[in-house]
């Protein structure tokens, strides 16, 4: 597993399990897989620096193992339109997650480009104890929670069982274009759903593996949010 995929043994190292966001998206990356453009800042100019780089606006995120519900310690700030606001949204996070957090070990501040809005989908994958790796998909977002609209395969799965997946849960009109919403490209969500049941095959680390929000769109979908948890 060294080489392409060092980052899991590097967490592993370290003895951690769960991947920081950014080292998720770092890793999806690596597969092949569209991630919003996400950098990281250790310091304020950095962070400055970097949003001028990539263009606004965008969002801040605390990048910590020990800090896993960002939005809940004040690990977030979205919608960032010039450098003063980063400027005082780096100063807001970081003071507060270590008033809540004194102990928690900061690798820095993601800066992350905001994405247009789409269609929000969800992509994951998990171990069953009895039948071993199997992935899902759904509506994102807000809606895997309440509606819990999901469909699942076990890997390895095809191009004919991804687009069951996807045509099978009750959410998929919303996909086709529902009330005169663009629709989603679906021949884009079966190669992202092709590549991770590929990379779960070769990647036995992998325990969970969560990709929600994906903003869908015509032709192109991008993964905003990445959740990745690696076996002890």
């Amino acid at each position: 597993m060294t080489g392409r995929f060092s980052i899991l043994e590097k967490v592993r190292g370290e003895g951690r399990s769960v991947l920081t966001e950014f080292e998720s998206k770092e890793l999806i990356r690596q597969v092949g897989i569209p991630i919003v453009e996400t950098r990281l800042a250790k310091t304020k100019e950095e962070a400055v620096r970097l949003s001028q780089e990539i263009g606004f606006p965008i969002a801040l995120k605390i990048i910590s193992p020990n800090v896993i519900h960002k939005s809940d310690s004040g690990g977030v700030k979205l919608g960032l339109k010039n450098e003063g606001e980063v400027s005082t949204a780096y100063e807001e996070i970081m003071e507060g997650v270590r008033r809540l957090h004194p102990d928690a070990s900061i690798h820095g501040l993601s800066v992350q480009k905001m994405a247009a809005p789409g269609t929000e989908v969800i992509i994951g994958t998990g171990k069953d104890p009895q039948f071993g790796s199997f992935i899902m998909f759904g509506l994102g977002g807000i809606f895997v929670e309440v509606l819990k609209d999901v469909s699942f395969r076990i890997v390895p799965i095809d191009k004919r069982d991804a687009y069951e997946m996807i045509r099978e849960i009750k959410g998929y009109p919303l996909l086709q274009g529902y009330r005169g919403k663009e629709p989603v490209g679906l021949d884009v969500l079966v190669e992202i759903i092709l590549k991770l049941s590929d990379f779960i095959q070769v990647t036995p680390l992998i325990r969970e593996l969560e990709l929600n929000p994906i903003f869908a769109y015509k032709d192109s979908a991008v993964i905003v949010d990445a959740r990745i948890i690696v076996e002890n």
